[in-house]
């Protein structure tokens, strides 16, 4: 299927080809640089490069100019921009930046020196100008066909939307473009005059739009992508709210509460994990993770009382909140989940022993880690194709959070719940694709046979034979979803076998 972090990796070169005298000119990025090829200039023969260092704390914009061959016959680059992340590099357009500004002598990348992932420029002398301010994040950047403003897509004044905005060359005048909430996917018109806009919102889909860029105005829908049946439904967009963390951090959430929902509270909270780590789910869209969305409603309509959790690592809240679970996945993370554990209970009338967690792929990952060491405060716990040993994942994610784990394993041992299983006290449920090619049904077995050897009896395992990790068929879904909600009911609510 694929190797596993540490395991030798194919190393990456990049060469001119001459034409003319059929042969290539190695491109020299330096050692322990894995370089990619950007474009070529608008105005000269240089063309633009990005490079990773191997230990992932440094992302390189270099030039090469195939004019510059040395004695040994390779070209050696010239460093524009270079970032250093003492955690490791990465943020909003971290593969989608990095370009040549018109006049071929500066380029343009979003990168996050002050914390946040903001726009950029630099000449080619390597002189940095920051172009966008402020506690928010860039998420698309286009220069128009004049080359005299700016179009961005942020989340700016509000952290869960991603609306456009237009600004002057130099960064000035920035104006907001579409100022109703919501999640707006841009594709520009050549002449920047209009786009085709995917406009969404929290209770909606994304539905096709005509954008006049110039005032703003937004034509449509042109499409209608719901049926009939989900229209009819009474869709509500979850409360935001922020809650304090044990470190005093203020951490973004949705909250589903019952009374809002028609139903009346059981006295049980459920936890909802997002997957990927470094994904925002608390979104004024249409999220990934529609199908929860419309679970929440469920779920609250049945009296749980559901929140929906930006933790430590998720997206849009800057570089501080990305990597503050460097060397300790289910670190900060975990203790985030569990704050938001006892927020419910602190302030919303959830039970102390009756607060379940559910999650896929890193969500399922962080619901073990809780099942396994708060087992006095997470009473029942459904883990999706969960990660269970990091050592067992592949290379690319991993190894820029933990290292290697020949490297240092004590990171690998307090990031993986295969380690922590003893700590198993409540109820747990877990659900993987037996042809998962992301996080392999092994990992899901080598805990299962863990279990077995600790005696522990409250666990079951449920594989689902046809999916892969992103699970495709509506009847797998709907077991999944299922097979967890009776999980819920069972050791929940009040009365109910694990409830206080």
């Amino acid at each position: 299927m694929r190797t596993k972090v540490g395991d030798e990796q194919d190393e990456a070169s990049v060469a001119f080809i001459d034409l003319e005298g059929d042969s290539l000119i190695e491109i020299d990025a330096g050692e322990k640089i894995s370089p990619s090829v950007l474009s070529w200039s608008p105005t000269a023969d240089l063309v633009l490069l990005r490079g990773i260092s191997e230990d992932w704390h440094d992302r390189l914009f270099m030039t090469a100019s195939p004019e510059e061959r040395g004695r040994e016959g390779s070209v050696s680059v010239r460093i524009v921009d270079r970032f250093h992340d003492a955690a490791w590099v990465d943020g909003p357009m971290f593969d989608e930046s990095g370009a040549w500004m018109p006049d071929g002598k500066s380029i343009w990348f979003v990168s996050e020196p002050g914390g946040w992932g903001h726009l950029y420029v630099a000449s080619l002398s390597g002189r940095r100008t920051q172009l966008t301010h402020g506690e928010f994040e860039v998420h698309y950047a286009w220069l128009d066909e004049d080359h005299e403003r700016w179009f961005l897509v942020t989340n700016e004044g509000r952290p869960g939307s991603r609306r456009l905005w237009s600004m002057s060359l130099d960064g000035s005048n920035r104006s907001l473009v579409t100022p109703e909430p919501g999640t707006y996917d841009v594709v520009f018109a050549r002449d920047f005059a209009r786009a085709a806009v995917l406009h969404s919102r929290a209770t909606s889909p994304a539905e096709l739009y005509l954008l006049d860029a110039s005032s703003g105005a937004l034509d449509g829908p042109v499409t209608t992508s719901t049926t009939e049946v989900f229209r009819s439904f009474p869709w509500l967009e979850p409360e935001a709210v922020w809650f304090t963390a044990s470190d005093g951090v203020s951490v973004p959430a949705h909250i589903f509460k019952p009374e809002r929902y028609g139903g009346t509270p059981n006295g049980a909270g459920v936890i909802f994990i997002h997957g990927a780590g470094y994904l925002q789910n608390v979104l004024d869209g249409w999220g990934f993770y529609y199908r929860e969305f419309m679970f929440h409603h469920f779920l609250a309509s049945r009296g749980y009382t559901v929140l929906n959790v930006d933790y430590r690592g998720s997206a849009g809240y800057g570089r501080d909140c990305r990597t503050a679970i460097y060397k300790h996945m289910g670190g900060r993370d975990l203790d985030d989940v569990v704050d938001g554990a006892r927020y419910l209970v602190r302030e919303h009338g959830v039970g102390a022993k009756q607060v379940g967690t559910y999650g896929g792929s890193y969500g399922g990952f962080l619901t073990l880690m809780a099942m396994f060491k708060y087992p006095k405060e997470i009473a029942a716990g459904s883990a999706l194709r969960s990660v269970t040993d990091w050592a067992h994942y592949n290379h690319g994610y991993t190894v820029r959070i933990l290292g290697t784990p020949a490297g240092d394993p004590e990171a690998y041992r307090r990031s993986s719940p295969i380690y922590f299983a003893e700590g198993l006290e409540g109820d747990l449920l877990m659900l993987h694709g037996l042809r998962d090619d992301n996080v392999l049904a092994e990992d899901i077995l080598r805990l299962s046979q863990r279990l077995i050897e600790l005696g522990k009896e409250d666990w079951e395992l449920s594989l689902h034979p046809v999916e892969r990790h992103g699970y495709r068929r509506a009847a797998s879904w709907t077991d999944q979803i299922t097979r967890t909600f009776k999980l819920f009911q069972r050791t929940l609510p009040a009365g109910a076998g694990g409830g206080g």
